[in-house]
C-alpha cells in the first residue's frame, strides 16, 4: 500500500497536515504547518504525479494560488523539475517555493520507511577460471 502524503510531511515534521484537493482550489491539494524552533510556518502544497517536468508555469500558477494563504509552498512530483522552475521558485521579489523531485521524494520515502522495503543484497560469484586454477 502506497503512503499517503500527510504521513511523509507528518514523518518530515509537518503538524496540522490536510488534503484539501477540490476543484477550484488554485492548485492546492493540502495544508500543514511546519515548526522550526520558536518559528512556524503555514505551508500549502501540491503533488504531482508526473513522469515528465515540472515547469515553471506550473510554479508561477501555484505561487498565485498561495499568495495569501501560506508562508510557505512546497510541490512534490515524482518526476523532474526543470531547470526554469528551479529559478522561478526562488526569484527574487516572490514567495519562495520548495521543489521535491522524483529522486529526494524516494530518499525522503526510504528514510522515514514509508511504503518501501530496504533490503541490502550480497551477490556472490563464480569465478570458473579462478576455482580451476585451484
Amino acid at each position: 500500500m502506497a503512503p499517503s502524503r500527510p504521513s511523509l510531511l507528518r514523518e518530515a515534521g509537518f503538524s496540522k497536515v490536510e488534503v484539501t484537493g477540490k476543484t477550484g482550489d488554485g492548485g492546492i491539494d493540502g495544508t500543514g504547518v511546519l515548526r522550526m524552533n520558536l518559528l512556524s510556518f503555514q505551508v500549502v502544497f501540491q503533488c504531482k504525479r508526473w513522469q515528465g517536468s515540472v515547469g515553471a508555469p506550473t510554479v508561477r500558477d501555484f505561487r498565485g494560488a498561495m499568495v495569501g494563504r501560506a508562508d510557505k509552498g512546497l510541490i512534490l512530483t515524482t518526476g523532474t523539475s526543470t531547470a526554469e522552475a528551479r529559478k522561478e521558485a526562488v526569484r527574487d521579489g516572490a514567495p519562495a517555493i520548495d521543489l521535491v523531485d522524483g529522486e529526494m521524494l524516494c530518499d525522503l520515502l526510504r528514510q522515514h520507511r514509508l511504503g518501501v522495503r530496504v533490503e541490502m543484497v550480497e551477490r556472490v560469484t563464480v569465478d570458473a577460471a579462478a576455482l580451476a586454477a585451484i
